[in-house]
């Protein structure tokens, strides 16, 4: 029965944020009514996935040895004078050639018509490996900035402050140009290194700070338990200290990383073509602002979302041990 009444009592609730969900909805259409926007939703798959068409040539000169049809594809056998053979595989409706026929070097032969990623998609892919080994770099290094900055040793707890303040007191753009122009053209970088690295430090130094937090939310107790059943300091940290911290800091520490995948927004500066980038080329031959901009919205929570589910999943699964 009271399970019932709770249940009563919420659904007014869930209506109430469907009510305004649908507002916010209407007044999104009805402000692009005002400016007397068109949607135009069709032209955005091209930008997904599109069917790219590539003219197949000979490479040298020689003649058709053999053609044979399977439906809409064609392997055209080609017998070049070098005693070389080639087999090309083009569309069976590009086809204007027949068996026997002799081609020259650059002839073509035919069309290829295959399905491929478009630039959203593209671009997609390129942030997500950039989000990814920025991560990796960025939880090393802010694994060790947060441990040093809980060192005995006075060099490393000074060295590791000055790190951290100096990326926290600077933009992160600045930082890829300093990397990009500076640092990787002395060192002859690519862009994508520089990127990386330059992400991956940034991150670290928030994220040195968040385990630094949690190794200090740990009671001093649980370290002195440890030693007191033979641990060194080195065993205590890494099995008594360090799982518990981590419960501790999965939140914030999942937050920087969702904050990572958005700061990859700025790597287009130094003309790498990630999402962001490649949601502002498509608008420019699309001329569909809103639409590309929503879908770019779309991909980067399409990222987030499951990231946010994972964390919440992980905080569940280990609260259940504690």
């Amino acid at each position: 029965m009271k399970r019932s009444k709770k249940k009563r009592l919420l659904w007014p609730w869930h209506l109430l944020t469907l009510g305004i969900l649908l507002m916010l909805g209407w007044g999104l259409w009805f402000s692009t009514s005002l400016i007397a926007y068109e949607w135009r939703w069709h032209r955005i798959p091209q930008y997904f996935i599109y069917q790219a068409e590539i003219t197949q040539r000979a490479a040298e000169d020689g003649r058709i040895a053999n053609i044979t049809t399977h439906n809409d594809i064609t392997d055209v056998t080609i017998d070049y004078y070098n005693q070389q053979q080639q087999i090309v595989k083009i569309a069976t409706d590009s086809l204007h050639l027949k068996q026997g026929d002799d081609v020259s070097e650059g002839d073509e032969i035919g069309i290829d018509r295959h399905l491929a990623p478009g630039p959203l998609l593209s671009g997609l892919f390129t942030t997500l490996w950039i989000a990814v080994l920025s991560a990796i770099v960025a939880l090393a290094i802010g694994l060790m900035a947060g441990l040093a900055r809980l060192s005995q040793n006075p060099t490393l707890r000074d060295l590791t402050s000055i790190y951290v303040e100096l990326v926290r007191g600077t933009p992160l753009l600045v930082q890829i140009f300093i990397f990009y122009f500076f640092i990787g053209t002395v060192l002859n970088l690519s862009r994508e290194f520089a990127a990386v690295a330059a992400l991956g430090l940034f991150t670290g130094a928030y994220v040195g700070e968040i385990i630094r937090a949690g190794i200090q939310s740990i009671a001093k107790g649980q370290d002195e338990a440890a030693r007191s059943l033979g641990l060194s300091s080195v065993q205590s940290m890494r099995h008594v200290i360090l799982p518990q911290a981590f419960r501790c800091v999965l939140p914030p520490l999942a937050g920087q990383f969702i904050t990572l995948v958005k700061d990859t927004s700025l790597i287009s500066a130094i003309a790498i073509t990630e999402l962001t980038k490649s949601g502002r080329e498509a608008i420019t031959s699309s001329f569909s602002t809103f639409e590309i901009w929503f879908c770019v919205a779309g991909l980067y929570l399409l990222i987030n979302l499951p990231l946010s589910q994972l964390t919440n999943y992980l905080e569940r699964k280990l609260a259940k041990h504690d």
